[in-house]
């Protein structure tokens, strides 16, 4: 559906048209939402930072995640996660997290605060929605921070997720909801992860 996420930025930038010149912060999550972001920001003409959430991976699968934390500290987990973890372990891995979202502020907004969000119309981007954890974090930060709007705008989303996200925000934008969706990965003919210094040139940009 997508060669790269150059090319699902420029496209999920036209679905955008509306917020064109109309002083929109757009807020990516990285890494993989970073490029998608740019190419909207550069064709909305509209303000651009990035947010950190980061998922709560299982111990034993890595890939898979019962929840996600924002820089801000919400944290938004599935309900009956306590039924496969117990306590100590979920504290630890929130910890960790934790860890890794100061690490990215340092590294990739330079420590810099996050733009403020309070009475703005907020864009979210990210190169997809699958279990839709991180995005969940990210909304719950921009409701504590007093969003004026928020709109999630992806590329993909399975149709369950998408409509779950739907109820939580003012809009969604996208793209593609595939009726057999495993993966966000599966929709790029180009697919890649992100590393920190390629986040760093396109902020440079």
């Amino acid at each position: 559906m997508f060669e790269d996420r150059k090319d699902a930025g420029e496209k999920l930038a036209r679905a955008l048209e509306t917020y064109k010149n109309k002083k929109v912060l757009v807020l990516a999550i990285p890494k993989g939402g970073i490029e998608v972001g740019y190419e909207v920001v550069k064709y909305l003409n509209a303000d651009f930072s990035i947010v950190i959430s980061r998922k709560l991976p299982y111990p034993y699968n890595p890939e898979a995640g019962f929840g996600a934390i924002a820089e801000d500290g919400s944290t938004f987990i599935f309900k009956g996660t306590e039924r496969w973890l117990p306590q100590q372990t979920i504290d630890e891995i929130i910890g960790a997290q934790k860890q890794e979202i100061k690490r990215r502020i340092e590294v990739l907004r330079k420590g810099e605060p996050l733009s403020e969000i309070k009475g703005k119309t907020v864009i979210l981007i990210d190169d997809g929605i699958a279990m839709g954890s991180t995005m969940r974090a990210t909304i719950m930060l921009c409701k504590n921070k007093k969003a004026k709007k928020i709109i999630v705008a992806v590329p993909v989303s399975g149709t369950d997720v998408a409509d779950e996200i739907g109820e939580l925000v003012d809009e969604t934008v996208i793209l593609e909801k595939p009726m057999f969706f495993q993966a966000v990965a599966q929709v790029y003919r180009d697919w890649y992860d992100v590393s920190d210094q390629e986040v760093i040139e396109i902020l440079a940009r």
